[in-house]
Protein backbone atom coordinates (compact mmCIF):
# COMPACT_ATOMS: atom_id res chain seq x y z
CA UNK A 1 0.00 0.00 0.00
CA UNK A 2 2.84 2.38 1.15
CA UNK A 3 4.60 1.32 -2.08
CA UNK A 4 1.88 2.14 -4.42
CA UNK A 5 1.50 5.53 -2.43
CA UNK A 6 4.66 6.40 -2.99
CA UNK A 7 5.17 5.71 -6.89
CA UNK A 8 2.08 7.56 -6.82
CA UNK A 9 3.64 10.53 -5.20
CA UNK A 10 6.53 10.13 -7.56
CA UNK A 11 4.43 9.50 -10.86
CA UNK A 12 3.01 13.09 -9.55
CA UNK A 13 6.24 15.34 -9.13
CA UNK A 14 7.12 13.96 -12.52
CA UNK A 15 3.82 15.06 -14.11
CA UNK A 16 4.74 18.32 -12.08
CA UNK A 17 8.27 18.63 -13.75
CA UNK A 18 6.60 17.88 -17.35
CA UNK A 19 3.96 20.31 -16.61
CA UNK A 20 7.25 23.03 -15.65
CA UNK A 21 9.20 22.48 -18.17
CA UNK A 22 6.13 22.36 -20.87
CA UNK A 23 5.10 25.68 -20.02
CA UNK A 24 8.77 27.02 -19.77
CA UNK A 25 9.49 25.75 -23.05
CA UNK A 26 5.81 27.68 -24.41
CA UNK A 27 6.55 30.87 -22.64
CA UNK A 28 10.73 30.92 -24.05
CA UNK A 29 9.16 30.60 -27.88
CA UNK A 30 6.38 32.98 -27.76
CA UNK A 31 9.03 35.58 -26.13
CA UNK A 32 11.14 34.33 -29.14
CA UNK A 33 8.32 35.12 -31.29
CA UNK A 34 7.16 39.22 -30.37
CA UNK A 35 10.92 39.54 -30.33
CA UNK A 36 11.40 38.67 -33.73
CA UNK A 37 8.17 40.15 -35.23
CA UNK A 38 8.73 43.32 -33.14
CA UNK A 39 12.12 43.97 -35.32
CA UNK A 40 10.30 43.87 -38.36
CA UNK A 41 6.93 45.80 -36.82
CA UNK A 42 4.63 43.18 -37.01
CA UNK A 43 4.01 42.69 -33.54
CA UNK A 44 0.83 40.34 -32.86
CA UNK A 45 -1.09 40.34 -30.28
CA UNK A 46 -1.27 37.86 -27.35
CA UNK A 47 -4.51 36.71 -28.11
CA UNK A 48 -4.12 36.16 -31.71
CA UNK A 49 -1.33 33.84 -31.02
CA UNK A 50 -3.15 31.75 -28.62
CA UNK A 51 -6.59 31.73 -30.62
CA UNK A 52 -4.95 31.27 -34.26
CA UNK A 53 -4.40 27.18 -35.29
CA UNK A 54 -1.52 27.17 -37.07
CA UNK A 55 -0.97 30.38 -37.83
CA UNK A 56 2.62 31.71 -38.50
CA UNK A 57 2.80 35.43 -38.18
CA UNK A 58 6.21 35.60 -39.09
CA UNK A 59 6.39 33.32 -42.12
CA UNK A 60 6.76 36.26 -44.59
CA UNK A 61 3.38 36.63 -45.53
CA UNK A 62 2.16 40.26 -46.10
CA UNK A 63 0.42 41.49 -43.16
CA UNK A 64 -2.43 43.37 -42.74
CA UNK A 65 -2.25 47.40 -42.90
CA UNK A 66 -2.12 48.42 -39.76
CA UNK A 67 -3.92 51.93 -39.51
CA UNK A 68 -2.74 52.98 -35.75
CA UNK A 69 0.94 52.63 -36.95
CA UNK A 70 2.47 56.23 -37.42
CA UNK A 71 5.81 56.68 -36.27
CA UNK A 72 6.94 59.99 -34.65
CA UNK A 73 9.62 60.45 -37.91
CA UNK A 74 9.04 63.34 -40.02
CA UNK A 75 7.94 62.76 -43.48
CA UNK A 76 6.85 65.40 -46.09
CA UNK A 77 3.46 66.10 -44.04
CA UNK A 78 5.40 68.15 -41.85
CA UNK A 79 6.91 70.54 -44.49
CA UNK A 80 4.87 73.91 -43.71
CA UNK A 81 5.36 74.38 -47.90
CA UNK A 82 3.47 71.40 -48.60
CA UNK A 83 0.21 72.31 -50.43
CA UNK A 84 -2.83 69.82 -51.71
CA UNK A 85 -3.60 72.51 -54.05
CA UNK A 86 -3.28 72.70 -57.60
CA UNK A 87 -0.58 75.29 -58.91
CA UNK A 88 1.99 74.32 -56.13
CA UNK A 89 4.64 72.36 -56.99
CA UNK A 90 6.00 69.15 -54.94
CA UNK A 91 9.52 68.26 -55.39
CA UNK A 92 11.12 65.16 -55.19
CA UNK A 93 7.35 63.33 -54.58
CA UNK A 94 8.64 60.05 -55.54
CA UNK A 95 11.18 59.38 -53.00
CA UNK A 96 9.04 61.10 -50.69
CA UNK A 97 6.27 58.66 -51.08
CA UNK A 98 8.96 55.83 -50.98
CA UNK A 99 10.20 57.48 -47.58
CA UNK A 100 6.47 57.60 -46.04
CA UNK A 101 6.06 53.31 -47.24
CA UNK A 102 9.42 52.55 -45.09
CA UNK A 103 7.55 54.27 -42.13
CA UNK A 104 4.42 52.37 -42.59
CA UNK A 105 5.90 48.88 -44.25
CA UNK A 106 1.94 47.21 -43.50
CA UNK A 107 1.14 49.63 -46.57
CA UNK A 108 4.28 49.12 -48.63
CA UNK A 109 3.20 45.33 -48.81
CA UNK A 110 0.76 45.16 -52.07
CA UNK A 111 1.61 49.06 -52.87
CA UNK A 112 2.46 48.54 -56.37
CA UNK A 113 -1.18 47.54 -56.86
CA UNK A 114 -3.55 49.50 -54.41
CA UNK A 115 -5.85 51.47 -56.37
CA UNK A 116 -8.39 54.19 -54.81
CA UNK A 117 -11.33 55.26 -56.27
CA UNK A 118 -12.59 58.55 -56.11
CA UNK A 119 -15.79 59.87 -57.53
CA UNK A 120 -18.19 62.61 -56.50
CA UNK A 121 -21.10 65.10 -56.86
CA UNK A 122 -22.15 68.70 -56.64
CA UNK A 123 -22.39 69.91 -52.73
CA UNK A 124 -26.39 70.88 -53.20
CA UNK A 125 -29.15 68.61 -53.89
CA UNK A 126 -30.45 67.54 -56.75
CA UNK A 127 -32.81 69.57 -59.48
CA UNK A 128 -34.37 66.25 -60.51
CA UNK A 129 -36.36 64.91 -58.40
CA UNK A 130 -35.08 62.02 -58.64
CA UNK A 131 -32.05 63.19 -59.08
CA UNK A 132 -30.06 62.27 -55.76
CA UNK A 133 -31.56 58.77 -55.98
CA UNK A 134 -30.17 58.07 -58.84
CA UNK A 135 -26.52 59.44 -57.38
CA UNK A 136 -26.90 56.99 -54.97
CA UNK A 137 -27.39 54.18 -56.40
CA UNK A 138 -24.41 55.12 -59.05
CA UNK A 139 -22.45 55.51 -55.61
CA UNK A 140 -23.44 52.35 -54.25
CA UNK A 141 -22.35 50.48 -57.52
CA UNK A 142 -19.25 51.82 -56.83
CA UNK A 143 -19.05 50.99 -53.61
CA UNK A 144 -19.85 47.13 -53.98
CA UNK A 145 -17.42 46.83 -56.82
CA UNK A 146 -14.68 48.29 -54.19
CA UNK A 147 -15.74 46.24 -51.68
CA UNK A 148 -15.88 43.10 -54.36
CA UNK A 149 -12.02 44.19 -55.40
CA UNK A 150 -10.48 45.27 -52.31
CA UNK A 151 -10.39 48.63 -53.23
CA UNK A 152 -10.58 51.95 -51.09
CA UNK A 153 -13.05 54.68 -52.53
CA UNK A 154 -13.63 58.58 -52.24
CA UNK A 155 -16.86 60.30 -52.29
CA UNK A 156 -16.50 63.75 -52.52
CA UNK A 157 -19.28 66.41 -52.58
CA UNK A 158 -17.24 69.66 -51.50
CA UNK A 159 -15.73 72.19 -54.35
CA UNK A 160 -11.99 71.90 -53.60
CA UNK A 161 -11.48 75.10 -55.87
CA UNK A 162 -13.54 78.28 -56.42
CA UNK A 163 -12.85 78.22 -59.78
CA UNK A 164 -13.28 74.27 -61.04
CA UNK A 165 -16.68 73.33 -59.60
CA UNK A 166 -17.64 72.32 -62.96
CA UNK A 167 -15.92 69.23 -64.99
CA UNK A 168 -12.22 70.42 -63.84
CA UNK A 169 -13.44 69.53 -60.25
CA UNK A 170 -12.22 66.32 -60.94
CA UNK A 171 -8.49 67.18 -62.00
CA UNK A 172 -8.14 69.32 -58.43
CA UNK A 173 -9.24 66.61 -56.15
CA UNK A 174 -7.42 63.73 -58.13
CA UNK A 175 -4.26 66.07 -57.00
CA UNK A 176 -5.53 66.08 -53.19
CA UNK A 177 -5.97 62.92 -53.29
CA UNK A 178 -2.22 62.12 -54.49
CA UNK A 179 -0.88 63.56 -51.62
CA UNK A 180 -3.72 62.24 -49.05
CA UNK A 181 -3.10 58.68 -49.80
CA UNK A 182 1.04 58.35 -50.31
CA UNK A 183 -0.56 54.43 -49.70
CA UNK A 184 -2.29 53.77 -53.34
CA UNK A 185 0.18 53.84 -56.40
CA UNK A 186 -3.20 54.41 -58.80
CA UNK A 187 -6.58 57.49 -58.39
CA UNK A 188 -8.89 55.83 -60.43
CA UNK A 189 -11.41 58.82 -61.04
CA UNK A 190 -14.91 57.80 -61.86
CA UNK A 191 -17.61 60.58 -62.99
CA UNK A 192 -21.10 60.05 -60.90
CA UNK A 193 -23.05 59.13 -63.68
CA UNK A 194 -20.36 55.68 -64.65
CA UNK A 195 -21.79 52.63 -63.52
CA UNK A 196 -19.87 49.38 -63.03
CA UNK A 197 -21.69 47.12 -65.59
CA UNK A 198 -19.39 43.92 -64.99
CA UNK A 199 -19.03 43.99 -61.52
CA UNK A 200 -15.86 40.87 -61.66
CA UNK A 201 -13.17 42.41 -64.07
CA UNK A 202 -10.31 43.82 -63.17
CA UNK A 203 -8.06 46.40 -64.69
CA UNK A 204 -5.26 44.60 -66.09
CA UNK A 205 -2.30 46.76 -64.33
CA UNK A 206 0.57 44.89 -65.75
CA UNK A 207 0.08 46.07 -69.25
CA UNK A 208 0.38 50.11 -67.43
CA UNK A 209 3.96 48.90 -66.39
CA UNK A 210 4.98 51.82 -68.11
CA UNK A 211 2.52 54.53 -67.84
CA UNK A 212 1.38 56.78 -66.12
CA UNK A 213 -1.88 57.52 -66.80
CA UNK A 214 -5.25 55.56 -68.42
CA UNK A 215 -7.91 56.95 -70.52
CA UNK A 216 -10.46 55.28 -72.43
CA UNK A 217 -9.41 56.50 -76.25
CA UNK A 218 -8.39 55.74 -80.19
CA UNK A 219 -5.01 57.29 -81.37
CA UNK A 220 -6.34 57.72 -84.83
CA UNK A 221 -9.25 59.68 -83.72
CA UNK A 222 -7.00 61.65 -81.53
CA UNK A 223 -3.80 62.51 -83.68
CA UNK A 224 -5.54 61.82 -87.07
CA UNK A 225 -9.27 63.03 -86.77
CA UNK A 226 -8.37 65.46 -83.87
CA UNK A 227 -11.54 64.70 -82.29
CA UNK A 228 -12.70 66.05 -79.01
CA UNK A 229 -14.49 62.87 -78.17
CA UNK A 230 -11.28 60.87 -79.07
CA UNK A 231 -10.98 60.08 -75.70
CA UNK A 232 -12.96 60.11 -72.23
CA UNK A 233 -12.46 61.78 -68.92
CA UNK A 234 -15.31 60.18 -67.48
CA UNK A 235 -13.28 56.97 -65.97
CA UNK A 236 -9.74 57.07 -66.04
CA UNK A 237 -6.58 56.41 -63.59
CA UNK A 238 -3.32 57.89 -62.85
CA UNK A 239 -0.58 56.50 -61.25
CA UNK A 240 0.33 58.26 -57.84
CA UNK A 241 3.78 59.79 -58.91
CA UNK A 242 6.18 62.67 -60.03
CA UNK A 243 5.55 62.43 -63.34
CA UNK A 244 1.59 62.56 -62.63
CA UNK A 245 1.86 65.97 -60.09
CA UNK A 246 3.85 67.93 -62.61
CA UNK A 247 1.20 66.57 -65.48
CA UNK A 248 -1.70 67.34 -63.45
CA UNK A 249 -0.43 71.00 -63.11
CA UNK A 250 0.25 71.57 -66.82
CA UNK A 251 -3.75 70.18 -67.47
CA UNK A 252 -4.97 73.02 -65.20
CA UNK A 253 -3.34 75.49 -66.74
CA UNK A 254 -6.03 75.76 -69.26
CA UNK A 255 -8.49 75.62 -67.13
CA UNK A 256 -11.09 78.55 -65.84
CA UNK A 257 -8.58 78.91 -63.01
CA UNK A 258 -6.01 80.17 -65.53
CA UNK A 259 -5.98 84.20 -67.10
CA UNK A 260 -5.63 82.50 -70.04
CA UNK A 261 -8.82 80.68 -70.11
CA UNK A 262 -10.72 82.46 -73.07
CA UNK A 263 -7.38 82.02 -75.16
CA UNK A 264 -7.45 78.37 -74.52
CA UNK A 265 -11.39 78.50 -75.53
CA UNK A 266 -10.65 79.82 -78.60
CA UNK A 267 -7.59 77.33 -79.57
CA UNK A 268 -10.01 73.98 -78.68
CA UNK A 269 -12.38 75.37 -80.89
CA UNK A 270 -10.26 76.14 -83.43
CA UNK A 271 -8.49 73.37 -83.21
CA UNK A 272 -10.37 69.85 -82.75
CA UNK A 273 -12.84 68.98 -85.71
CA UNK A 274 -15.86 68.37 -84.06
CA UNK A 275 -15.76 70.28 -80.64
CA UNK A 276 -19.60 72.35 -80.54
CA UNK A 277 -19.51 73.58 -77.20
CA UNK A 278 -17.35 76.92 -76.26
CA UNK A 279 -15.03 76.78 -73.27
CA UNK A 280 -12.12 74.59 -72.29
CA UNK A 281 -13.28 71.65 -71.21
CA UNK A 282 -11.22 69.04 -69.26
CA UNK A 283 -11.34 66.43 -72.05
CA UNK A 284 -11.01 68.85 -75.25
CA UNK A 285 -7.78 69.96 -72.99
CA UNK A 286 -6.44 66.69 -72.51
CA UNK A 287 -6.82 65.99 -76.56
CA UNK A 288 -5.23 69.06 -77.15
CA UNK A 289 -1.91 68.30 -74.74
CA UNK A 290 -1.81 64.74 -77.05
CA UNK A 291 -1.55 66.63 -80.00
CA UNK A 292 1.11 70.05 -79.25
CA UNK A 293 2.78 67.85 -76.66
CA UNK A 294 2.91 64.20 -77.38
CA UNK A 295 6.95 63.72 -77.20
CA UNK A 296 6.35 65.50 -73.49
CA UNK A 297 3.43 63.39 -71.96
CA UNK A 298 2.08 60.71 -74.87
CA UNK A 299 4.80 58.02 -74.30
CA UNK A 300 3.43 57.85 -70.54
CA UNK A 301 -0.22 58.11 -71.49
CA UNK A 302 -2.37 55.10 -72.34
CA UNK A 303 -5.17 55.17 -74.68
CA UNK A 304 -7.33 52.43 -73.77
CA UNK A 305 -9.33 50.61 -76.24
CA UNK A 306 -9.13 46.76 -75.66
CA UNK A 307 -12.09 47.02 -72.92
CA UNK A 308 -14.56 49.41 -72.10
CA UNK A 309 -13.23 51.76 -69.63
CA UNK A 310 -16.32 54.09 -70.44
CA UNK A 311 -18.71 52.64 -72.93
CA UNK A 312 -21.85 54.96 -74.53
CA UNK A 313 -25.08 54.03 -72.86
CA UNK A 314 -26.89 53.95 -75.69
CA UNK A 315 -25.29 50.99 -76.94
CA UNK A 316 -25.41 48.89 -74.02
CA UNK A 317 -28.71 49.08 -72.14
CA UNK A 318 -31.00 47.65 -75.32
CA UNK A 319 -28.27 44.55 -74.92
CA UNK A 320 -28.69 43.89 -71.25
CA UNK A 321 -30.96 40.98 -71.60
CA UNK A 322 -28.72 39.32 -74.20
CA UNK A 323 -25.53 39.97 -71.55
CA UNK A 324 -28.15 37.97 -69.18
CA UNK A 325 -28.55 35.14 -71.51
CA UNK A 326 -24.42 34.94 -72.36
CA UNK A 327 -23.92 35.12 -68.51
CA UNK A 328 -26.60 32.07 -67.87
CA UNK A 329 -25.36 29.78 -70.71
CA UNK A 330 -21.60 30.32 -69.13
CA UNK A 331 -22.90 29.48 -65.61
CA UNK A 332 -24.76 26.12 -67.85
CA UNK A 333 -21.47 24.79 -69.02
CA UNK A 334 -19.14 25.78 -66.35
CA UNK A 335 -20.47 24.42 -62.52
CA UNK A 336 -17.41 26.50 -61.15
CA UNK A 337 -19.68 29.80 -61.69
CA UNK A 338 -22.64 28.87 -60.94
CA UNK A 339 -21.20 27.51 -57.54
CA UNK A 340 -22.20 29.41 -53.92
CA UNK A 341 -19.32 31.20 -52.29
CA UNK A 342 -18.62 34.30 -50.08
CA UNK A 343 -18.96 37.31 -51.49
CA UNK A 344 -15.23 38.42 -50.36
CA UNK A 345 -13.46 35.23 -52.56
CA UNK A 346 -16.23 36.29 -55.37
CA UNK A 347 -13.30 37.83 -57.26
CA UNK A 348 -11.25 34.38 -57.56
CA UNK A 349 -14.12 33.19 -60.92
CA UNK A 350 -13.09 36.28 -62.72
CA UNK A 351 -10.60 35.12 -64.84
CA UNK A 352 -12.09 31.72 -65.33
CA UNK A 353 -15.56 33.64 -66.86
CA UNK A 354 -13.55 36.57 -68.96
CA UNK A 355 -11.65 33.57 -70.69
CA UNK A 356 -15.02 31.78 -71.52
CA UNK A 357 -16.50 34.70 -73.03
CA UNK A 358 -13.69 35.24 -74.57
CA UNK A 359 -14.19 31.54 -76.91
CA UNK A 360 -17.57 31.66 -76.82
CA UNK A 361 -18.98 34.61 -77.69
CA UNK A 362 -18.25 37.18 -81.18
CA UNK A 363 -17.96 40.20 -78.51
CA UNK A 364 -21.72 41.15 -78.68
CA UNK A 365 -22.64 39.18 -75.94
CA UNK A 366 -19.69 40.59 -73.30
CA UNK A 367 -20.73 43.10 -71.17
CA UNK A 368 -19.05 46.17 -71.04
CA UNK A 369 -16.72 47.02 -68.02
CA UNK A 370 -18.23 50.35 -67.17
CA UNK A 371 -20.98 52.61 -68.74
CA UNK A 372 -21.24 55.94 -68.61
CA UNK A 373 -24.34 57.91 -69.20
CA UNK A 374 -23.36 60.80 -71.48
CA UNK A 375 -25.46 63.65 -72.03
CA UNK A 376 -27.93 62.57 -69.11
CA UNK A 377 -27.34 64.82 -66.62
CA UNK A 378 -29.42 63.15 -63.78
CA UNK A 379 -28.68 65.63 -61.06
CA UNK A 380 -29.53 68.53 -62.35
CA UNK A 381 -32.03 66.99 -65.19
CA UNK A 382 -31.06 68.94 -67.94
CA UNK A 383 -30.26 66.27 -70.33
CA UNK A 384 -29.36 65.77 -73.92
CA UNK A 385 -32.48 67.40 -76.12
CA UNK A 386 -32.39 64.20 -78.09
CA UNK A 387 -32.94 61.78 -75.31
CA UNK A 388 -36.89 61.67 -74.84
CA UNK A 389 -38.81 61.49 -71.83
CA UNK A 390 -37.47 59.50 -69.30
CA UNK A 391 -35.64 57.42 -71.41
CA UNK A 392 -32.27 58.07 -69.40
CA UNK A 393 -33.51 57.66 -65.98
CA UNK A 394 -34.84 53.91 -67.20
CA UNK A 395 -31.73 53.51 -68.51
CA UNK A 396 -29.56 54.05 -65.38
CA UNK A 397 -32.03 52.02 -63.58
CA UNK A 398 -32.22 49.22 -65.58
CA UNK A 399 -28.48 49.17 -66.23
CA UNK A 400 -27.81 49.67 -62.42
CA UNK A 401 -30.10 46.76 -61.36
CA UNK A 402 -28.29 44.52 -64.04
CA UNK A 403 -25.07 44.92 -62.23
CA UNK A 404 -26.42 44.90 -58.73
CA UNK A 405 -27.68 41.32 -59.91
CA UNK A 406 -24.51 40.36 -59.76
CA UNK A 407 -23.90 41.68 -56.18
CA UNK A 408 -27.28 40.28 -55.40
CA UNK A 409 -26.64 36.55 -56.04
CA UNK A 410 -23.73 36.29 -53.83
CA UNK A 411 -26.52 37.13 -50.91
CA UNK A 412 -28.83 34.46 -52.57
CA UNK A 413 -31.03 37.15 -54.58
CA UNK A 414 -31.90 38.33 -57.59
CA UNK A 415 -33.89 41.00 -59.71
CA UNK A 416 -36.44 39.10 -61.67
CA UNK A 417 -37.29 42.24 -63.63
CA UNK A 418 -34.26 44.67 -63.82
CA UNK A 419 -36.85 47.53 -64.90
CA UNK A 420 -37.84 47.53 -60.93
CA UNK A 421 -34.99 47.65 -58.59
CA UNK A 422 -37.57 46.93 -56.07
CA UNK A 423 -38.44 43.32 -56.19
CA UNK A 424 -36.25 40.60 -55.72
CA UNK A 425 -36.16 36.59 -55.49
CA UNK A 426 -34.74 34.57 -53.78
CA UNK A 427 -32.12 32.43 -55.77
CA UNK A 428 -32.30 28.93 -56.40
CA UNK A 429 -29.74 26.34 -55.33
CA UNK A 430 -28.22 25.68 -58.61
CA UNK A 431 -29.34 28.84 -60.48
CA UNK A 432 -28.65 29.54 -63.38
CA UNK A 433 -29.89 26.30 -63.90
CA UNK A 434 -33.30 27.33 -62.38
CA UNK A 435 -33.48 30.27 -64.56
CA UNK A 436 -33.04 28.04 -68.14
CA UNK A 437 -35.85 25.96 -66.72
CA UNK A 438 -38.14 28.84 -66.34
CA UNK A 439 -36.94 29.89 -70.18
CA UNK A 440 -37.85 26.36 -71.60
CA UNK A 441 -41.32 26.83 -69.54
CA UNK A 442 -42.04 30.39 -70.99
CA UNK A 443 -41.51 32.28 -68.19
CA UNK A 444 -39.89 35.82 -68.38
CA UNK A 445 -36.38 36.57 -67.42
CA UNK A 446 -35.10 40.05 -66.82
CA UNK A 447 -37.64 41.43 -68.87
Amino acid sequence: MSRAKAQTKQSSYISRDSSRSYFLAVFVSMLLVFVICSLTETLPSFQNMISTTGADTCNGEPPAVNRTHDPKEATFYDEPELTYTLGKTIEDWDKKRKSWLHLHPSFAAGADTRILIVTGSQPSPCKNPIGDHLLLRCFKNKADYSRIHGYDIFYNTACLDPKLCNVWAKVALIRAAMVAHPEAEWIWWMDSDAVFTDMYFKVPLQRYKQHNLVVPGWPDMVYEKKSWVSLNTGSFFTRNCQWSLDFLDVWARMSPRSPDYKFWSETLMSTLSDKMFPGADEQSSLVYLLLTEKKKWGDKIYLENQYDLSAYWVGVVGKLIKFTRTEADAGKNLPLLRRRRAEVVSESVGEVREKYLENNTAGEGKRPFITHFTGCQPCSGNHDPSYVGNTCWDAMERTLNYADNQVLRNLGFVHRDISHGSYVSPLAFDFPSEVLQRKKSGEEYNR
